[in-house]
């Protein structure tokens, strides 16, 4: 079975937030979701400073800490490392919030339209319905796992105009993506959590 994954070339992100508008597009999040974000970290002292991007979403651990604190099952790992959230059986405790040490995960407090007064549109209409949105629940990416399903790569995979993301089987040690973590010295994010991500950054 294959162990589904990313890696993000940091060389070749330009912080275009392209990823973030195409996931967007993808799903339709309420607004102050974002399941794909870009955040800007500063490295070296004055006036040798570097400011770069960091595109952050799920890491879709193996070890996911937000499947062992659920109290419903609503958090849960596919066979291939996905990790999902039923929102059907999602009560809101918000305990995987918490536990989640990425901070990857939102609340929906409420189903709120982009244009305020107009209600929503039939494209969030149609997307609220479609990804199965629960007001009162927590959602979170899920790997664009029904692009996937159908043999397609994740939204923010396709739509980066960089090149800069790669998708594929960790599981496979001949695989894009295994290769690039091995002869790119891939790093995982805070590893120290013990979590082991499904998603490795290429050093710049």
């Amino acid at each position: 079975m294959p162990r589904l994954g990313m890696v993000i070339d940091l060389k070749k992100c330009a912080g275009c937030y392209a990823c973030v508008a195409a996931c967007k597009s993808e799903h339709a999040t309420p607004p102050g979701v974002f399941w794909c974000r870009v955040v800007k970290q500063e490295t070296g002292t004055y006036p040798r400073v570097r400011r770069s991007p960091l595109p952050l979403a799920c890491m879709h651990c193996a070890d996911p800490p937000c499947e062992q604190v659920c109290p419903t099952g609503a958090t849960q790992k596919r066979a291939d490392g996905v990790v999902f959230i039923d929102y059907t059986q999602c009560m809101g405790c918000r305990a995987c919030m918490i536990a989640c040490p990425y901070q990857a995960r939102y609340f929906l407090a409420e189903l709120r339209p982009y244009y305020e007064g107009q209600g929503l549109t039939p494209y969030e209409q149609f997307h609220n319905a479609t990804n199965g949105y629960v007001e009162g629940t927590v959602t979170k990416c899920d790997f664009c796992k029904d692009r996937v399903d159908a043999g397609k790569e994740p939204a923010c995979v396709a739509n980066c105009p960089g090149k800069a993301r790669y998708f594929g089987d960790l599981s496979d040690p001949d695989s894009e993506i295994s290769r690039l973590v091995r002869d790119r010295r891939g790093l995982q994010l805070h590893p120290e959590f013990g979590t082991n991500p499904s998603v490795y950054y290429l050093p710049i």
